[in-house]
């Protein structure tokens, strides 16, 4: 099978290193049109409560996230599959790697800002349990662009989520 048929990809989530960079750098290139310099991963993975994580696959990264953590939260800044492994599964294990973190620290949520013109990812938060919250009007500097503030909310088992559907839902898919 070729990489084209989309077949789902068993990744290896591990903690980032400094000799991730050259291929994290490419991943983000490749995934936005603002994307974050080295100097921008470096002054954030040097604060104290930022994480950075890979999905690695053949000995090669085809994915990363950076989150803060906080007290009862953890706050994604930056997430992005390789072009050529993207709906192959690596960007769900990525974050059930990260909503399994909720009940083991006792952080309750995960919070992540979306461009609202970012469709493939607001859809693909909303497939994993986040739903969006609010909107962030002229929420970037790059541009005067909008953002979905989408959150993910941990559910102890045998519990019910209800999700109250508001207009910011309905406009995020």
């Amino acid at each position: 099978m070729g990489l084209d048929e989309k077949q789902t990809v068993r990744a290896h989530i591990r903690w980032m290193i400094r000799r991730d960079m050259p291929e994290i750098l490419q991943i983000e290139r490749n995934a936005f049109e603002f994307p974050w310099t080295e100097e921008d991963f470096i002054h954030c993975l040097r604060q104290r409560n930022c994480i950075g994580m890979v999905a690695e696959h053949n000995d090669r990264v085809v994915g990363f996230m950076i989150y803060e953590l906080h007290k009862i939260r953890l706050h994604i800044l930056n997430f992005a599959v390789h072009e050529d492994y993207r709906r192959r599964g690596v960007g769900a294990q990525m974050a059930e790697k990260l909503i399994g973190k909720l009940s083991h620290q006792r952080r309750t949520r995960i919070l992540l800002e979306v461009r609202e013109t970012n469709d493939p990812a607001v859809k693909f938060f909303r497939s994993m349990g986040f739903r969006a919250i609010s909107l962030l009007r002229d929420f970037y500097q790059d541009t005067t662009e909008d953002a979905y503030l989408m959150e993910f909310r941990h559910v102890e088992a045998g519990v019910e989520a209800v999700f109250p559907i508001n207009r910011i839902t309905r406009l995020a898919g």
